[in-house]
């Protein structure tokens, strides 16, 4: 199975309490959950009508000791890791974490772009390879926002490491610039320069649900927290940004409020 390029084809809850998160996000989205079965690592596996969207771990050590959150991160494919972890490099990003094997997985790296945002790089070698899931499908990752240091810049990196091109610009007014980005042709995300108040550029996951006030209610009845109340967006879509109890932030779309 080809694994598509420059596309995010995985998600990963990193936490300080695994067991919990996993309650409320069956709870809040309809995931499944099981263990990977990967040796020496406790790696719970995330389903959507029995299909893989993403992964749950413990925060690791060397996270823990550089101060990172719990936090939702993606993983974006590249055909070699390692070469574009050089280009992470070259481009004004950082390597966090150098590119390893994931015996039997696939190669990952983490890195951040020039202004600290952090997503990782990987190379599957497995022989079932993510693939991008449907965007509308309840469960899995709609959306794809970046609130970046620089919105400007943060799209002049991504585009030229990944090739992702501009779809459509819109004024938010005292908000900026919201620029859509898309690959292979198709919108997956957007781009705009964070809010003053927000301490760290960062990526937001969105992910479907059936109705946004139902699952906002979800997420309250479990203990997490609603940042931005449900509020329609340009093409009828509903969103909602919420952090889960452990303090990961994440985003619900719907397409009825």
């Amino acid at each position: 199975m080809s694994q598509p390029s420059s596309q995010f084809v995985w998600y990963e809850l990193m936490t300080s309490d695994v067991a919990a998160a996993a309650t409320f996000y069956q709870s809040v989205v309809g995931w499944d959950t099981k263990d990977a079965g990967m040796p020496g690592m406790d790696y719970t596996l995330l389903l959507a009508q029995g299909k893989d969207v993403g992964g749950l771990m413990a925060l690791p050590a060397e996270a823990c000791a550089r101060g990172v959150p719990p936090c939702w991160t993606g993983y974006v494919s590249v055909d070699d890791v390692d070469a574009y972890a050089a280009k992470v490099t070259a481009a004004g990003g950082q390597v966090v974490r150098p590119p390893e094997d994931i015996p039997g997985v696939g190669r990952f790296a983490v890195v951040t772009d020039p202004y600290g945002a952090a997503f990782n790089l990987f190379k599957d070698s497995s022989a079932m390879a993510p693939e991008p899931k449907v965007p509308e499908t309840p469960g899995h990752i709609g959306w794809h926002e970046l609130h970046a240091g620089d919105g400007v810049g943060a799209f002049a990196f991504y585009s030229g490491l990944f090739g992702w091109t501009k779809g459509e610009t819109m004024d938010m007014g005292p908000l900026g610039v919201y620029q859509l980005f898309a690959s292979d042709g198709v919108d997956i995300g957007g781009m705009m320069t964070k809010m003053a108040e927000v301490p760290q550029p960062f990526w937001l996951y969105y992910i479907n649900v059936a109705a946004v006030d139902a699952a906002v209610a979800r997420v309250i009845e479990g203990g997490g927290e609603v940042l931005v109340e449900p509020h329609e967006v340009p093409g009828g879509s509903w969103i909602a940004n919420c952090t889960d109890p452990q303090g990961a932030v994440f985003a619900l779309v719907a397409p009825k409020r």
